[in-house]
């Protein structure tokens, strides 16, 4: 059944962020099954690009292509789909996301996953009603206790993000707002690049662009 998913979410650009049982792993909102968490892989952008959200110019497109997509896969598998946008109130995405044992905290604060590194782009999860077998997370320890010169934590021109933890938004948005901010607005955060595992993403330019419009929008 995993690889069943995983075909189909990739069908889509998509791939599993992470999987758990709620019924041996506590987790906030549902128990009981296999819920699969789904965020955008390599080839979601072009996907993405030629759907009817993204050409007909209306609102939150992503948002909409993730219902739809999510909505599509949750009918197929006989689930039920969430999603990390839509509220208040909102779905716990970061409390099922460090409990699949494949997001942890950076020491800038921010998550990092196993192999997407700081380039998290979660779309949605299903939640399924029974239990099959999942892969065991890729990596037994944060990822971060090993890197030695912590990039994340260093690299941002303004310090927003840094060995506190504490994310300085307010100082983010400033810097986007100057012409010295343009490389983020355009290739995305800085510091979140760093992180050597965000190398493994590769996220289209694009993409990332459009995820921070949003980002920066009141």
């Amino acid at each position: 059944m995993y690889d069943r998913i995983k075909r189909a979410a990739q069908a889509h650009g998509l791939e599993i962020y992470g999987a758990l049982h709620p019924d041996e792993t506590e987790v906030k909102m549902i128990s009981g099954g296999t819920l699969i968490l789904l965020g955008t892989g390599t080839g979601f952008w072009p996907l993405f690009k030629a759907s009817s959200e993204a050409l007909d110019h209306a609102p939150d497109p992503i948002d909409r292509w993730s219902t739809r997509i999510l909505g599509d896969l949750a009918h197929m598998f006989k689930g039920d789909p969430y999603f990390p946008f839509g509220g208040p109130p909102y779905t716990p995405f970061i409390n099922w996301a460090l409990a699949s044992g494949r997001c942890f905290p950076s020491p800038a604060g921010p998550m990092v996953h196993d192999r997407m590194g700081m380039l998290i782009s979660f779309r949605g999860a299903l939640h399924l009603p029974f239990k099959f077998d999942i892969p065991a997370p890729l990596l037994p320890v944060s990822p971060c206790d090993s890197c030695v010169d912590k990039p994340c934590t260093t690299t941002c021109p303004v310090g927003a993000m840094n060995l506190s933890g504490t994310y300085g938004l307010q100082d983010c948005y400033d810097f986007l707002e100057t012409p010295a901010g343009s490389e983020c607005m355009e290739i995305g955060c800085i510091a979140r690049r760093a992180c050597p595992l965000s190398q493994n993403a590769g996220r289209n330019p694009e993409q990332t662009s459009h995820h921070m419009r949003y980002f920066k929008a009141p």
